[in-house]
């Protein structure tokens, strides 16, 4: 069974850290980039932050750019999100999702379309 399961969301201040976590199984994870996703309440939903197969290709958007770190770990089949200086437009349900069609450099990740597997999702509050 192709799994993802997020873990690490909770509530925050402004201005803090959380680090969120995306383990995955029945899928050759180093075979797929992987990304994270965001839904506020009312908002579709944006992509955040993705990593090539290798991980050496890394793309942010604009909003998360030098506040947000992307990495993973192929022997652990697990992508992480650090996610520092916290602000309340950040709050919502943050998702990790794997994609098989990229190629080696990741190029134009935005699409959620893209991406294949989904996890359930993991809630981010950031109060101010």
């Amino acid at each position: 069974q192709v799994q993802l399961v997020e873990s690490g969301g909770g509530m925050v201040q402004a201005g803090g850290s959380l680090r969120l976590s995306c383990a995955s199984s029945g899928l050759t994870f180093r075979n797929y980039a992987m990304a994270w996703f965001r839904q506020a309440p009312g908002k579709e939903r944006e992509f955040v932050s993705g990593a090539s197969r290798s991980g050496i290709y890394t793309v942010y958007a604009d909003s998360v750019k030098g506040r947000f770190t992307i990495s993973r770990d192929n022997a652990k089949n697990t992508v992480y999100l650090q996610m520092n200086s916290l602000k309340s437009g950040d709050t919502a349900v943050y998702y990790c999702a794997a994609a098989l069609q990229f190629g080696s450099t990741y190029s134009n990740p935005w699409r959620s379309d893209d991406y294949n597997v989904w996890g359930q999702g993991t809630q981010v509050t950031v109060s101010s």
